[in-house]
């Protein structure tokens, strides 16, 4: 178990319109949350959802909105619907804006988002090789050098990131197992994964050199004074969660995620989502984060009806026992 662990908050663009998302923003750090990630869609993941902001132009408002509280995208792809030189600029662009408050959080993307370029959709295994050139073009423009690049996928014809912040962006990477983690701990400062899995942590250490390096996690959870009626939205609008990430990945539409997920029960949903009032059985439920080393986890309220209820009530207090439990002296 970490030191310390940091408690963030998910600005999630699939469930939220951008003016209330910035709103968000700025009562979750009232609220005394460490770091905000932000989701990077094109469509949400199910229709009753609602939502997909530009995440990019939501991050500029909340960095002017806010005052201190860290911020990342969790996770952005830059390997199809944005090219390469276009993530570092606006990488650099939202450090400037934020103060250097910034993370930029990577991965390899779902087909749900990245098939509206009419590209098609790569398969797994050219995606990581994408994603492992796409990083290092980034991490080139970021040093605001003159760069001219042939790669495998990407070409770039003398570019500069005029505007570059001073120190870089520091780099997340989303990995699921030994082999990404081998081909992207040596390319970025932090670990993102969606699993407690305490192999993720302890590879990545063997492997990532950075002294600073965190190990960034995510839980979905359903607070409401109503049991019912938070299985109730959290089965409407995260259903989808039930196919675990080998699914999630290559499903293209809305549409085809209420096909796969129309057999998924209340039950099955509330049994992998903790719904309801009790905010101890909420602090069990994100426990095996940091009991498996991560360092920073981000939860997400699942809907945007009773968003600001959670933020107004039940924030403060969640965080106050999420820190007691996850304190070393526990």
């Amino acid at each position: 178990m970490t030191d310390k662990v940091n408690f963030g908050y998910t600005l999630m663009t699939e469930q939220s319109g951008p003016r209330e998302l910035v709103g968000y923003a700025v009562d979750a750090e009232r609220a005394g949350f460490d770091f905000e990630v932000s989701s990077d869609h094109y469509s949400p993941w199910l229709t009753s959802q609602g939502h997909a902001p530009y995440a990019w132009t939501v991050l500029g408002a909340v960095a002017q909105a806010t005052q201190h509280i860290e911020l990342a995208t969790y996770v952005t792809c830059p390997i199809q619907r944005y090219h390469p030189a276009v993530v570092a600029q606006k990488a650099a662009t939202l450090q400037l804006l934020s103060g250097g408050r910034f993370i930029l959080g990577l991965g390899s993307g779902e087909n749900l988002n990245e098939h509206i370029t009419g590209e098609g959709w790569p398969p797994v295994a050219q995606r990581q090789d994408m994603l492992e050139e796409a990083i290092t073009v980034i991490r080139e423009l970021l040093t605001g050098e003159l760069i001219t690049w042939e790669g495998d996928y990407f070409r770039i014809d003398s570019a500069r990131i005029w505007d570059a912040p001073e120190g870089s962006v520091p780099i997340g990477v989303a990995v699921s197992g030994e082999k990404s983690i081998k081909r992207f701990a040596p390319l970025a400062e932090h670990l993102i994964a969606v699993e407690p899995d305490p192999e993720l942590i302890t590879g990545w250490s063997a492997v990532n050199a950075h002294p600073g390096s965190r190990s960034i996690g995510q839980v979905p959870i359903c607070w409401d004074p109503d049991r019912d009626a938070a299985i109730e939205r959290a089965h409407d609008q995260f259903r989808w969660f039930a196919g675990g990430w080998a699914v999630n990945a290559d499903l293209p539409t809305p549409a085809g995620f209420a096909g796969a997920s129309q057999f998924v029960r209340p039950e099955d949903v509330a049994e992998k989502i903790i719904c309801g009032p009790d905010l101890d059985a909420i602090v069990d439920g994100v426990k095996p984060y940091w009991e498996a080393g991560f360092t920073d986890i981000a939860l997400v309220q699942v809907g945007d009806e009773g968003q600001q209820r959670f933020l107004d009530e039940a924030a403060g207090p969640l965080l106050e026992a999420l820190r007691s439990a996850s304190s070393p002296a526990s």
